[in-house]
């Protein structure tokens, strides 16, 4: 099989065998991958997740300039910001829940530190909440451990494999949030947990726990040249779990990990 990706790890979680990786180990930028660890220390954190917080001018990206479909001005609860965070990867959101936690800005990047130290994520660097910063980098190894440790939340896993939500904003009217990810909600996956990400930097981005034929496996693709190569590498690492034949197109093969 060939990968678009430039970096992937996949593992069986039964066996925790390792059925495929590419460039596993290299350090690279991560995008909203970021915002998992985000909603797992804002979720450590225990604040109320029924507490409202508003979405205020400091939210907005200044490095990128990315859009938001959450206006400034907006009043939702924190659990509503992580939904649109985990969801949509709306960045926005995701500012408001490191400035909203407990101790503020500063208190939310020493809990980000904690968290990798014991998720062993050691390879793992991250300045902001969002995943805009080219500086959050990380592993396709490491963002194995955090994909596997955020799914053991049941607010994320059910947050993240949602297809769509409505959430009601500043001007009154409810508005429809759709998951970036494409895969969730098709027929004959089952998506335990989701998270897509994009930058220039970083490429387009993926982390999944899937249970495909029986068989529950983590993946993380990275830095693929368009979200339609991205979607391709699933579909055929979907294909691998099933023990169906890959169709991939034109990419850079990767090592196939057989065990004796």
């Amino acid at each position: 099989m060939r990968l678009n990706s430039q970096h992937a790890m996949v593992v069986d979680e039964r066996s925790g065998q390792i059925l495929l990786e590419k460039n596993a180990s290299e350090v690279v930028p991560i995008a909203s991958l970021t915002k998992l660890m985000t909603a797992m220390v804002v979720l450590d954190s225990k604040a109320n997740m029924d507490e409202k917080i508003s979405i205020e001018e400091e939210d907005k990206d200044q490095l990128k300039h990315s859009r938001s479909h959450v206006p400034v001005g907006s009043s939702i609860t924190r659990r509503e910001a992580l939904q649109l965070a985990l969801m949509s990867s709306d960045n926005r959101a995701a500012a408001s829940l490191a400035r909203t936690y407990p101790g503020g800005n500063g208190a939310f990047m020493v809990a980000v530190k904690s968290k990798l130290i014991a998720l062993g994520m050691g390879h793992t660097f991250i300045r902001e909440a969002t995943g805009l910063s080219p500086e959050n980098t990380s592993t396709a190894v490491d963002l194995v451990k955090m994909a596997q440790a955020a799914s053991r939340y049941p607010e994320i896993a059910d947050i993240t494999t949602d297809s769509e939500d409505t959430i009601s904003l500043k001007d009154g009217r409810n508005r429809e949030f759709h998951n970036t990810n494409r895969l969730v909600g098709k027929k004959g996956w089952d998506v335990l947990l989701s998270k897509t990400g994009f930058t220039n930097e970083a490429g387009n981005c993926l982390i999944m726990r899937v249970k495909l034929a029986g068989k529950k496996a983590t993946l993380v693709l990275l830095n693929a040249r368009a979200s339609s190569a991205r979607l391709m590498d699933a579909l055929n690492i979907g294909r691998l779990l099933e023990n169906k034949p890959a169709e991939s197109k034109a990419g850079k093969s990767l090592r196939h990990v057989r065990h004796r």
